[in-house]
C-alpha cells in the first residue's frame, strides 16, 4: 500500500468532519448488527469514508464539493463496485436531517447482504 495513503487516512481519521463523526457514532463498535466497520480506509489506490469488509459494503458521506466531481464519482464507485464492493452515497444533508432513514438503508443492506462465512457449513456433511 502507498505511504501517502495510509498517512493521510491516518490524518483523516483523527480529523473526522462533524457529519462523519455523527454517522461513526451509529456504526463504531459493532453496534450495526455486530459488524465491525472501519473508517477512512486505503483500497487500492483510494480512501473511503467507511467500510464493512464482512459485507463488501462501502459508505460514502458526501459534502458539497462532490456535486463538482461527479464524473471522478462515477470512474471511483465503478472501480470498487468492479473490486466486489457496494457503494451506498449519503448527501451530508442527509446524515443531518435523516440519520434514522441513513441507518435504516445500511440497516437494510446488511439484512440483504448477511457477512461472509468464513468456514464452510457443517450442515448435511
Amino acid at each position: 500500500m502507498k505511504r501517502h495513503l495510509l498517512h493521510h487516512s491516518r490524518h483523516l481519521r483523527n480529523n473526522p468532519t462533524h457529519v462523519e463523526n455523527l454517522l461513526w457514532q451509529h456504526l463504531r463498535k459493532r453496534q450495526m448488527m455486530g459488524l465491525k466497520f472501519r473508517r477512512q480506509q486505503p483500497i487500492d489506490n483510494y480512501i473511503v469514508d467507511f467500510i464493512c469488509l464482512e459485507n463488501k459494503l462501502i459508505i460514502e458521506v458526501d459534502g458539497g464539493q462532490h456535486s463538482l466531481q461527479k464524473d471522478e464519482d462515477v470512474k471511483r464507485d465503478a472501480y470498487l463496485k468492479k473490486s466486489g464492493f457496494k457503494v451506498l452515497r449519503f448527501w451530508n444533508n442527509e446524515v443531518l436531517e435523516n440519520m434514522d432513514g441513513v441507518l435504516e438503508k445500511i440497516r437494510s443492506h446488511c439484512l440483504g447482504h448477511p457477512p461472509l462465512d468464513p468456514l464452510p457449513s457443517r450442515e448435511g456433511t
